[in-house]
């Protein structure tokens, strides 16, 4: 049996798509009668509690075979930090793996995790990936570069950009490259691996096939949406003084994106690996960006 964690996340979903596909079941740790009704619907067992509350987790694991874990923040708050949902809450699924007698685990890590890093994300993504392969119980650990597909943060985050104003503001120069990945391929990845023994104890990081800027990624999700509107550069420091008035604006209804300063900061370095590694690891090419985006948008075009 396989047991998620982390669902009904914009991963998760569309995991529950490719499983229900390939005919597998699983168990679904949920955390309210939102996520219950989602993962039921798609056919799927559910049960409730939550990784940083362990007590929440005793007995959820038994009889799994798999454990998938999606679970994490790219942005603190409401009391979640980046050490309380991804190294707490890491340890205590583990934990509990362990004691259900789980036989692998799988941890969505991210592309540029390091415990050297200097951004709270990374670093603690790290520290999480260092307690999945302490545990004892084989691993596979995901590194995917940004990954993109319908309900995105990212695609909805630069979508809600483009409705602030006249024109398009992008903190720093944009230049810093990413390697963007479509869901499916993602899930393609996953599914081709989950039980490979060859496969067992490995990292593996990974992107799509090409290296974009910001810049191209914008430009090419405008195009994409019809929307001609000139680029305004902003220096990181002045868009992460904005922060709170953004905040502000959210509470009255203003549709505002909600990204914190770290995030601000991670759009201005590369999150890149080589072009081919998808091909190389798991046997097939990626879509590239720009088909990715047409089937994220669905190809309906927005004048905003």
């Amino acid at each position: 049996m396989i047991f998620i964690a982390g669902a009904t996340g914009f991963v998760g979903r569309h995991l529950l798509r490719g499983l229900s596909r390939e005919g597998h079941g699983a168990r679904c740790l949920v955390r309210n009668e939102y996520g219950e009704r989602l993962c039921s619907a798609a056919g799927f067992e559910t049960c409730r509690g939550d990784i940083t509350d362990r007590e929440s987790l005793k007995g959820k694991l038994e009889g799994a075979s798999t454990v998938i874990h999606l679970v994490g923040i790219i942005k603190e708050g409401g009391g979640a930090t980046f050490d309380k949902v991804h190294v707490e809450g890491t340890r205590n699924l583990v934990e509990e793996a362990k004691r259900a007698g789980a036989g692998r685990i799988f941890y969505q890590s991210a592309l540029g995790a390091a415990l050297e890093s200097p951004f709270g994300y990374l670093r603690t993504k790290a520290e999480a990936e260092e307690i999945v392969r302490g545990s004892g119980i084989p691993y596979i650990i995901f590194r995917p570069s940004l990954i993109i597909g319908p309900g995105d943060g990212f695609t909805e985050n630069v979508k809600g950009l483009l409705r602030l104003g006249p024109v398009v503001p992008v903190p720093g120069d944009g230049e810093a490259r990413f390697q963007p990945l479509f869901i499916e391929d993602w899930i393609r990845c996953l599914l081709k691996i989950m039980n490979d023994a060859d496969s067992e104890n490995r990292t593996f990081e990974f992107g799509g096939p090409e290296h974009l800027s910001y810049n191209d990624m914008l430009k090419t999700i405008m195009r994409e949406l019809g929307v001609d509107k000139p680029i305004v550069h902003i220096p990181p420091a002045v868009v992460k003084a904005g922060l709170p008035l953004a905040g502000v604006g959210r509470k009255i209804g203003l549709k505002v994106p909600d990204v914190g300063a770290e995030q601000i900061d991670l759009l201005q370095v590369d999150n890149i690996t080589d072009t081919d590694s998808v091909e190389r690891l798991f046997g097939f090419r990626p879509i590239g960006f720009e088909e990715a985006v047409r089937k994220t948008l669905g190809g309906q075009p927005d004048r905003t």
